[in-house]
């Protein structure tokens, strides 16, 4: 019988711990929706605030995990050496909004709620400019899964969620896609044309504020 890798340990491993990740995924949104209700009742009809959870795939897991050691590679002679627990977004969820200016109120309710989790940076972009990134444990619900939670522009986290099924996660066909100098350029000036968007959203909205405000008072 031939030996077991570390893929096929991690992959026993990734469904030993499903059940749990999945009550981490749903507790996760659970209390996300809760704390931010204060916001999301005072919306008004052209802000949206869509909070969405994810368990990671057991094929994804085991590659994440496998992009962090060195080289690349498992080590076949330490199979026992890995474990899919190192990773923090087994169970992750994400905190879409739109206009950008909600992500600073969210992040005020979420970042006191979650104190105790670690701020992470979203890698490559300025953090400000992209949204917040926390991950830890949730209390009650496990010690050994964490969660992670994003809070993004909703315009911007739905371009990802394009690029990652397209480009980080091609299909066989459109493999080395995420290697192409002109696709990353192109990719990037989506998103400067959705900051740019959102910015110009942002002055509009500010002018017609103004504008009223003066009305008033005249």
């Amino acid at each position: 019988m031939p030996e077991r890798t570390p893929e096929d340990r991690l992959r026993e491993e990734y469904f030993d711990l499903l059940p749990e990740i999945q009550r981490v995924a749903e507790n996760l949104e659970a209390e996300i929706r809760c704390n931010i209700l204060p916001i999301s009742r005072r919306l008004h009809r052209f802000e949206q605030v869509v909070v969405k959870s994810r368990v990671k795939e057991c094929n994804s897991a085991v590659d994440s995990l496998r992009r962090r050691q060195k080289g690349g590679i498992f080590l076949p002679h330490r199979p026992q050496a890995y474990t899919l627990l190192d990773l923090k977004d087994l169970a992750g969820a994400r905190v879409l909004a739109f206009p950008r200016a909600l992500l600073t109120d969210l992040h005020e309710v979420l970042r006191h709620q979650f104190s105790r989790w670690d701020r992470d940076p979203f890698q490559g972009d300025p953090l400000e400019k992209v949204g917040y990134k926390y991950s830890g444990f949730l209390d009650k619900v496990s010690n050994r899964v964490r969660g992670e939670f994003q809070i993004v522009s909703m315009l911007v986290g739905l371009f990802w969620d394009v690029e990652h099924s397209t480009i980080y996660k091609p299909t066989p066909e459109l493999r080395g896609v995420e290697q192409s100098l002109p696709m990353r350029d192109r990719t990037q000036e989506v998103l400067s044309s959705l900051a740019a968007f959102e910015e110009e959203f942002e002055t509009f909205r500010n002018e017609v504020r103004k504008k009223t405000k003066k009305k008033r008072k005249a």
